[in-house]
């Protein structure tokens, strides 16, 4: 018997979408998308292979593959539903832009020693269990290579960051409309720290950047870099 998981990313950014189809001027990592650094955080990727990591609707990609040179930049995302909203945006930036329809995790460790360059912008680090997705990005780097990943800080509750390797919950909304929740991961910057050490990483560097806003839905950004061991 065959059973298959609703697509709980189905509903998310159709609403731009539908009036704003540009490639974004600014590369942001805050959750509030409006400040703080920008694409430099990544290092050099002229003439490298960059890969997005839970990129939806290929925004972040789409930059980096226009406002830069990289020699390829590939958006993997798992949701179908965010790789066509992504494919009908920004495929015309074939080839330099690749857009994948996959589970992230299958997807890294099938492109061993192929990245210079991996980042998530609350994507992919947020939601799959990092225990799994830490040691394939290191698998899928090469030596030496970046990760950069954007996350809460804090749950957008208010709630604190677990301090272990727990995931949290937060709603969704399968395709058809009812309610449901996914899991989150939402950690300390230790706990992450010691998962990157654990999956092979190496020069970890941590910056918080405070919420730009007050009132429900906002967070602080925990923006975390590392590189392969060599």
């Amino acid at each position: 018997m065959t059973t298959t998981t609703p697509d709980l990313w189905h509903h998310y950014g159709r609403t731009r979408a539908a009036t704003d189809r540009d490639v974004p001027d600014s590369f942001y990592w805050t959750w509030e998308q409006d400040s703080g650094p920008g694409t430099e955080v990544l290092g050099d990727v002229d003439g490298v292979r960059v890969g997005d990591l839970g990129s939806g609707s290929a925004r972040h990609a789409a930059h980096v593959a226009t406002r830069h040179r990289p020699a390829q930049v590939i958006a993997v995302d798992s949701s179908p539903a965010q790789t066509e909203m992504a494919t009908r945006l920004f495929g015309h930036l074939a080839p330099r832009l690749q857009i994948v329809g996959s589970d992230v995790v299958d997807h890294l460790h099938a492109m061993e020693s192929s990245y210079d360059v991996l980042y998530s912008v609350f994507g992919a680090v947020d939601f799959t269990d990092p225990r799994q997705l830490l040691p394939a990005a290191a698998v899928a780097l090469r030596p030496g290579g970046r990760l950069v990943f954007s996350t809460l800080a804090h749950y957008l509750s208010g709630s604190p960051a677990q301090p272990d390797v727990t995931a949290g919950r937060v709603g969704a909304k399968t395709p058809d409309g009812k309610a449901t929740t996914m899991a989150r991961w939402v950690l300390e910057e230790q706990v992450w720290g010691k998962l990157l050490d654990r999956a092979g990483f190496t020069d970890l560097s941590v910056e918080v950047w405070p919420a730009t806003s007050d009132g429900p839905r906002t967070a602080a950004t925990l923006l975390m870099g590392a590189r392969r061991t060599r």
